[in-house]
């Protein structure tokens, strides 16, 4: 389970290095026996890019973005501020790149 938390405010949260260079993020909450259990604000700076590969985990996801594009080279598209993801386990996405930056939010569970 993740951690219990009441209404408050993520802008006074500082954010801190994600898990790869020019990657932020915000955990909001997460799960302590499960660190990839979390909902998180992620921020990528412009012109980050994951791998070149696709990604796939073993995690459901959900991702929302807030600000900013993110541009899917697998599918030749650009997703703007308002485009909305949900990722069974082991799907397959990306790789991205995101040439303004990007904030988006992430809620990762196990199915």
């Amino acid at each position: 389970m993740k951690d219990e938390h009441e209404f408050f405010p993520p802008d006074a949260m500082p954010w801190r290095d994600g898990p790869l260079p020019g990657t932020a993020e915000k955990v909001l909450s997460q799960d302590p026996d499960d660190p990839d259990v979390l909902t998180r604000l992620a921020r990528w700076s412009p012109g980050f890019a994951t791998s070149d590969g696709v990604i796939r985990h073993e995690w459901a996801e959900e991702v929302y973005l807030l600000e900013g594009e993110l541009y899917d080279m697998t599918l030749e598209r650009v997703f703007h501020a308002g485009h909305f993801a949900c990722r069974p386990p082991g799907m397959p996405h990306g790789p991205y790149r995101t040439t303004t930056g990007c904030v988006m939010v992430e809620i990762r569970y196990r199915a």
